[in-house]
């Protein structure tokens, strides 16, 4: 037991009893005096007899009986006074924490804090480990909500390390739960401080628990809260596959809140990427969900979500006005980290609207939010927003100062002195620009040679390069001289090309396709030449002029082969179509008529020896390198197929590369 721990039961041991029975007998005396004036069920009655009759003692033996109606305050708050008024320790716990989390979901975070400080006084008294544990881990969730992360982390943190003292074969599933409940909790306060990467751990940490103990919510918000962290590194593709993953999990226990979460972030993903009507599609019917709940901590990012978009399609006033009311809502509930990013909206919206006075109010809010959240000074645009306010304010002084530096110019033509500093200062100047310019130039080189480098690794893989080999060896073990030479040519010449290419930035088309043409060639070996591999290539297309960043396409084709077709029976076709469009786009589609990214990726999480392949990432990095010196980007779009009856036909990847 830690020491705050010690110190607070020993606090609570010494309040005065006699103090203690009677505020309790005072609130039972007021509650039931507004209970009775209410219509309680006798079938709840009758439950809530029976259940204190028999009265158990553990979480797991009162929830299935008390489930159904936890979210019901009325009825939680008869549970509480008939639990008080026969000394049923247990229940008392119970339906203060009950109650605690549906004031919690309704934003009502005083009366939750109230709610659990009783349940956790009652279980030090009682030292019941379970109910300690789940005590202070909604506390730390609630002071999580309004941002007080020192609270917070000191509450789950105390949870942890109590749940801990208990030996892992002698944990109830329950106190299995509350432990992935304190790395949950704590991985959201690194969150919270921009600790992505220690956050990301703690959510991992989490997600394995509670998929071994097959708890669907559990993996559920794991998986929300691991996009999140993405989401913030700007590692949009993956946070967006866990953001649907969580949906999915949300969707199968049928958690309206859930839904709204993941609903919020996917449509936040959507807004950096610049889709903002998908955004608004998923927004907009989500509301009402939220407002149903009557939690503002759903309600407030939807609003603020709404008017981020608003406001890039140039909309201000609707802008204005749903940001404006996710503000109020989240300063309502006493949400400081949806403030803060409200405020730092309002900032960028007052200025692209041309009021200054207001943008410098609302980045001096933020700033102060932000401050409180993180304890960080962290300026936003002050001295641009300050500047701007007071050029518009002082216009008339303004025209002074300029005719006073004009006068100074003037005496400063005259001046061999100063000119002959300012030449000085300039040339310094100069030299320094010219440092950061070689800077950025060798770290852009740097960049490159290291892709280059990471590339020619990914394409001589020592797995292909055995592989290949022992291919090649068997036809000589099997005596089949001409298929061996045969091979062996093929082989010697792609390593040749290879090693050719990875020298240069770009080749021309005709090389990059005889590259994999050679490549396949020798892959299928394996495969026992049951790939039927087809090059197609559009008449307006001339391969010898078109030029292409080097070896882009065999990670593609090694994706293709070892999740696609490797795992599949039958006909395996792999077909490479070339095309080109009137924007100077040359377009690369890689189909393949494998089992399709769901079961490829089913197959791989049961596999023992997982094999990471990193070499589509690499290509990724190395188009958009490519990219940078042409008007347009890169893209690389994935299109699952599907027959008519929803059956997985395989998988299309295009590439979009630009030539101008």
């Amino acid at each position: 037991m830690s020491p705050k721990l010690k110190n607070k039961k020993s606090y609570i041991l010494k309040y005065p009893i006699a103090l203690g029975k009677l505020c309790i007998l005072l609130f039972s005396f007021l509650y039931l005096a507004t209970v009775n004036a209410q219509t309680i069920p006798t079938s709840f009655k009758k439950t809530v007899d029976s259940l204190i009759t028999v009265a158990p003692t553990n979480y797991l033996d009162i929830h299935p009986v008390m489930r159904k109606y936890k979210t019901d305050t009325l009825l939680m708050r008869y549970f509480s006074t008939a639990s008080l008024n026969k000394e049923y320790t247990s229940g008392q716990i119970y339906s203060y924490n009950e109650l605690g989390r549906a004031y919690r979901n309704k934003s009502q975070y005083v009366h939750a804090v109230e709610l659990h400080k009783k349940a956790l006084q009652i279980a030090n008294k009682t030292n019941h480990i379970e109910f300690k544990v789940a005590s202070l881990n909604d506390l730390g969730v609630v002071y999580r909500r309004i941002s007080s992360i020192r609270k917070a982390m000191d509450y789950n943190q105390q949870a942890i390390e109590l749940a801990e003292t208990v030996k892992k074969e002698d944990r109830s599933k329950n106190l299995q739960k509350s432990i992935n409940v304190s790395l949950n909790s704590i991985g959201n306060l690194y969150s919270r401080l921009n600790q992505y990467n220690q956050a990301i751990d703690y959510f991992k940490r989490s997600l394995v628990l509670e998929t071994e103990l097959g708890n669907t919510l559990g993996m559920a918000i794991n998986y929300g809260n691991i996009g999140k962290c993405q989401e913030s590194l700007g590692e949009l593709d993956q946070a967006l596959e866990n953001y649907r993953t969580s949906l999915a999990y949300n969707e199968q226990i049928n958690n309206d809140t859930g839904r709204v979460i993941c609903k919020t972030n996917i449509a936040s993903v959507y807004l950096k990427k610049g889709r903002i009507n998908e955004a608004e599609k998923l927004l907009l019917p989500t509301l009402p969900t939220a407002k149903r709940i009557g939690d503002g901590f759903l309600v407030s990012p939807i609003y603020i979500n709404l008017g981020w978009g608003k406001m890039v399609n140039g909309d201000y006033a609707d802008a204005k006005k749903n940001i404006l009311e996710g503000l109020r809502v989240a300063e309502k509930f006493n949400i400081r980290n949806e403030s803060a990013r409200a405020s730092n909206l309002l900032t960028d919206l007052y200025q692209k609207t041309g009021d200054y006075k207001k943008a410098l109010e609302y980045n001096i809010k933020a700033t102060e939010l932000e401050k409180e959240i993180v304890s960080e000074n962290t300026v936003r645009y002050v001295n641009d927003i300050t500047y701007r306010y007071d050029s518009e304010k002082k216009n008339s002084e303004i025209q002074i100062l300029a005719k006073e530096k004009e006068a100074v110019q003037t005496k400063l033509r005259n001046s061999y002195t100063t000119l002959l500093i300012g030449s000085i200062a300039l040339a310094l100047l100069a030299g320094i620009f010219y440092i950061l310019y070689r800077q950025y130039q060798l770290k852009n080189e740097k960049k490159v040679l290291t892709l280059e480098q990471s590339m020619l690794r990914s394409q001589m893989n020592p797995h292909f390069l055995f592989n290949s080999l022992n291919s090649i060896k068997l036809y000589i073990i099997n005596n089949e001289q001409k298929n061996a030479v045969h091979y062996l040519n093929k082989f010697s010449k792609l390593v040749r090309k290879i090693l050719e290419s990875s020298s240069m930035r770009e080749i021309p088309l005709a090389e990059e396709l005889e590259t994999v043409d050679l490549y396949m060639n020798i892959e299928n070996i394996r495969f026992s030449n049951e790939i039927d591999f087809k090059i197609r290539v559009d008449e307006n297309i001339d391969t010898h002029t078109v030029k292409i960043p080097s070896l882009i396409l065999q990670p593609f084709l090694e994706n293709a082969i070892w999740h696609g077709l490797s795992p599949k029976k039958g006909e395996k076709i792999i077909d490479l179509h070339i095309t080109k469009d009137k924007q100077d786009f040359i377009h690369i589609a890689i189909s393949d008529n494998g089992v399709g990214r769901v079961m490829a990726d089913k197959i791989k999480r049961n596999k023992v020896l997982k094999r990471k392949s990193v070499g589509i990432e690499i290509t990724k990095e190395r188009l958009a390198n490519f990219s940078k010196d042409l008007q347009n980007s890169f893209e690389v779009e994935i299109v699952d197929l599907y027959d008519e009856n929803q059956k997985p036909l395989g998988t299309k990847v295009i590439l979009h590369i630009p030539t101008v």
